[in-house]
Order: structure tokens, then sequence, then C-alpha cells
């Protein structure tokens, strides 16, 4: 799977957040929010080689329940998780090498 590009403007429930087995990177944030849009690259770099690490991308904001629930302060949050557990977090990243230390904890990456 690749990285999303874009935020859906509706998240799925906690519950199915929670049931997914495989490595998964929930991504929150806005398109408008200028942090989020200048870690796009770095999450993108970080993603090259983990094509089987499902990326969710979801708009968060005010009164969005997934978002509070996972106790999103700010954009953006990634959420690393390993079936259906947090295994590590990342807000506002700035260094494509904190992404990638991330995701080596949730999958292994593709030899290329």
């Amino acid at each position: 799977m690749s990285m999303n590009t874009e935020y859906a403007k509706t998240g799925p429930e906690r519950s199915e957040v929670d049931a997914l087995t495989g490595p998964t990177v929930v991504e929150f944030g806005t398109d408008w929010c200028g942090y989020c849009r200048a870690a796009q690259p770095l999450i993108a770099q970080a993603f090259q080689g983990h094509g089987g690490v499902k990326h969710m991308k979801i708009e968060d904001g005010s009164g969005r329940p997934l978002g509070r629930s996972f106790r999103v302060k700010l954009w953006p949050t990634l959420v690393f998780m390993l079936g259906g557990k947090e295994v590590a977090r990342l807000v506002r990243p700035g260094d494509v090498g904190e992404i990638c230390d991330a995701l080596a904890l949730i999958d292994e990456p593709l030899a290329q």
C-alpha cells in the first residue's frame, strides 16, 4: 500500500483502528496546516520501501472523535501501530530519520 496524499474528511471508528492487524500509520492533520504541508515530503521519503504499511491520513479538528481518542493536540501527529496497538508517536516530525526509525519499529523495509 502506498502513502495517502489527501486527508480523509471522515475517519473510521476507534474500534476499527484498534482491530487492524498489520503495520499501520495513522496521520492526523489538515490540508491547510503549514506544519502538515512541510512534513509531507519527509513522510513520503520515509515511506519509500515500506509498501506493506497501511497509511491512514485523517483530517482532524475540534470535536473529531478519532483524534480526541488518540489525544491529538498538534498537527501533524503520526501514530505508528502494530496489531492495533500504538508502538510509537511523532508530533510535527522535522527529520526523515525519526520517521524511518518509527517505521522500523512496525515494519521491515523492502530491499531496493
